[in-house]
């Protein structure tokens, strides 16, 4: 079974979602344990690498594409062909960002 989730307009809470929810708005610090979760220290923030989990999210997809831009790209892989659509997902972005840059200096 699969289940599709637009985070965009996620299902209500059920009330037993609410009940938990509004339970844990009426705690204060003090009674919240994180002896579990300890305090991050300024060691962990020099350490840290911003954005380290962020994934864009992804649209699939039908998209015609020549096939020899598509052998190209699975080419460039190494043989095996894996990773061709995040090579051409970058592609696509560099394209994307280099118009956008263009834009600002004539702009």
């Amino acid at each position: 079974m699969r289940y599709e989730l637009d985070p965009l307009n996620p299902p209500p809470l059920t009330e037993e979602q609410q009940k938990e929810l509004e339970a844990l708005r009426l705690k204060t610090d003090a009674d919240i344990d994180f002896s579990d979760m300890p305090e991050a220290d300024d060691a962990f923030f020099e350490q840290a690498v911003p954005g380290r989990f962020y994934r864009r999210l992804k649209q699939q997809l039908t998209l015609r594409i020549d096939a020899d831009l598509i052998a190209w790209f699975k080419q460039e892989a190494g043989g095996d062909g894996r990773g061709y659509q995040t090579r051409i997902n970058q592609a696509l972005r560099e394209y994307v960002v280099s118009k956008q840059q263009a834009r600002k200096k004539a702009g």
